[in-house]
């Protein structure tokens, strides 16, 4: 008798085993991964910038996009224009105050996939020491590739529109023609390659 249920209890924990869903771990690849920005200066031109040093995770239960949990941090002082005096500038208490507000960082609340594959994730973005929620549209994520030791890449590109005003950013100047210096929106695109954690 003690047999039998011995044997129908490890019967019972093998089914459950393998019906189970294990959560999948991702970081993010900090040297393949950056942050870009565009504004217009003075209404007439596109200017770019970056972030480096991305970093965070994505947990995924199982291979279900829908359940994906995001978390990414960036300093702010990485921030580079290819201007050092405008570099300057902007890490200064006039725009992202780097020292006083060292990261920017973003959660995910909610992903939902279209059936083209593309992604909506909604989150908190804090940044300037404000939180306000954002959507970030994401392309179809990119095949799996296999790494010399065995680790799954993929690679993800999204895009939002801010407006810098809401984070509190707000320094500017008004032109003799009556525009401004530097747009109120900013576009941001996002360029991520993520490494599965192997458990």
């Amino acid at each position: 008798m003690q047999k039998r249920f011995f044997l129908l209890s490890a019967a019972l924990l093998v089914l459950a085993l393998s019906t189970r869903t294990w959560a999948a771990v991702w970081k993010i690849d900090s040297a393949h991964s950056s942050a870009q920005f565009q504004v217009t200066h003075m209404m007439i031109s596109k200017v770019s910038g970056s972030f480096s040093e991305v970093t965070g995770q994505v947990v995924l239960e199982g291979d279900d996009l829908s359940t994906a949990a995001v978390e990414a941090t960036i300093p702010a002082s990485t921030i580079y224009t290819g201007a050092a005096r405008r570099d300057t500038h902007l890490k200064s208490p006039d725009f992202f105050d780097a020292e006083k507000f060292p990261t920017l960082t973003f959660k995910s609340t909610r992903v939902t996939k279209a059936a083209d594959g593309s992604l909506k994730v909604d989150g908190q973005l804090t940044m300037h020491g404000v939180t306000k929620d954002v959507v970030l549209d994401v392309q179809p994520p990119s095949p799996a590739i296999k790494g010399s030791k065995g680790e799954s890449h993929i690679g993800l590109a999204g895009t939002t529109t801010l407006q810098r005003k809401d984070f509190g950013i707000s320094w500017n100047k008004t032109l003799d023609s009556g525009g401004v210096m530097v747009s109120d929106e900013v576009k941001v695109t996002l360029n991520i390659e993520l490494v599965e954690q192997i458990q």
